[in-house]
């Protein structure tokens, strides 16, 4: 993810905070109000880092954070992901993140 130096909440002003915040405070705001509905959902935080300089891959990108969940399956984060409760916070994420890439994965197993 790239994180916003200031938080935007032009699509979402319901949201806004009384005073000006950072990406990464409007992103913790998120984190706070998902995480719940995250675990519900049988979802969990397995990684979550701050980013870095690429040691391969291209040099006018920057990515701030990463995070990686782990869903029991692809239902359930859709089942997660369209809450109405959930998406009553998703604002905070929209107000924090710049850009972000979201790429699903299934863990292989490993042979002896």
């Amino acid at each position: 993810m790239r994180i916003r130096d200031v938080a935007d909440y032009t699509a979402n002003p319901e949201l806004t905070p009384e005073v000006r915040i950072s990406g990464a405070e409007a992103f913790n705001r998120y984190i706070e109000h998902t995480l719940p509905f995250l675990r519900e959902s049988g979802g969990e935080i397995m990684f979550l880092g701050d980013g870095g300089e690429f040691l391969i891959g291209p040099e006018d990108e920057r990515w701030d954070l990463v995070m990686m969940i782990r869903q029991s399956s692809a239902q359930s984060f859709l089942a997660f992901s369209s809450h109405q409760d959930y998406m009553a916070g998703i604002g905070h994420r929209t107000a924090a993140i710049e850009d972000s890439r979201l790429l699903p994965m299934t863990e292989l197993t490993i042979p002896n």
